[in-house]
């Protein structure tokens, strides 16, 4: 008897454990999907590239699963990134120039709807100041792609969490701002002053820190705003991702 009440009681602890760990109905959650906004491929014109990586590979780390996606429509401009000098006359797509950075597997925005994502995240680059709005050109009096602003807000409505990176808390404040969302750009004092504008709440944050507006369910962080090295733009971006799915019922 005194060994058959051992064996229950190991039994039942480890039935417990294995319970907590998730092992028994495939999971206690099922992956989330995110969707990753790209704004083309390259830093001066389109996607930081690096930014880009990054959260896809903490994405896949963390297990989610994820829908890249981009506005089809033409770029502002095609700059050469050996000289950092416009190139006059060139034309290229938006989409299909992200699509280099999905290898090919990747949705025209306006085709994706809130309610097939989680959660939604945009890396930076000037791609997402010259072709998701014209920030670069027009500051505060910018305007944005219709179908990136619908999405942006209909996971807002749905309260679904979001992350900007780089400058792309300069769009959501463009968006959102008459929900005033804390989000940072890192230290830099006129694009502080232009969220401000904007409506949003800025706050400093050091490149391996995020902002969270809980309120909001939005999150930022400087990466390269600040830099200098990848190693440290890879620490906020993971950060940021892990907080993104965090949020994310």
């Amino acid at each position: 008897m005194k060994k058959a009440r051992i064996f229950s009681v190991i039994f039942l602890i480890a039935s417990l454990f294995i319970l907590s760990s998730g092992v028994f109905a495939g999971q206690n959650q099922s992956p989330k999907t995110v969707g990753v906004i790209l704004s083309g491929c390259g830093v001066m014109d389109g996607a930081e590239i690096s930014e880009a990586v990054l959260t896809l590979l903490a994405l896949d780390q963390a297990g989610a699963r994820v829908v890249i996606m981009a506005p089809n429509i033409p770029q502002k401009q095609v700059v050469n990134h050996l000289t950092g000098k416009v190139v006059p006359n060139e034309k290229r797509n938006v989409l299909v120039e992200a699509a280099r950075i999905a290898r090919g597997k990747i949705h025209d925005v306006k085709t994706v709807s809130a309610a097939q994502l989680d959660a939604l995240i945009m890396p930076g680059g000037y791609g997402v100041a010259k072709n998701i709005c014209d920030f670069a050109f027009k500051g505060t009096k910018c305007s944005v792609n219709s179908d990136v602003e619908k999405l942006i807000l209909a996971m807002h409505a749905a309260q679904k969490p979001m992350g900007f990176i780089c400058i792309s808390p300069v769009l959501a404040a463009k968006v959102l701002g008459k929900f005033h969302p804390k989000l940072t750009i890192g230290h830099d004092k006129k694009t502080m002053e232009a969220i401000r504008e904007l409506g949003g709440v800025p706050e400093e944050r050091d490149v391996t820190q995020i902002c969270v507006d809980t309120q909001n369910k939005v999150v930022s962080t400087p990466a390269y705003m600040l830099g200098p090295t990848i190693a440290p733009v890879a620490k906020g971006i993971k950060k940021l991702v892990n907080q993104v799915l965090l949020m994310a019922k």
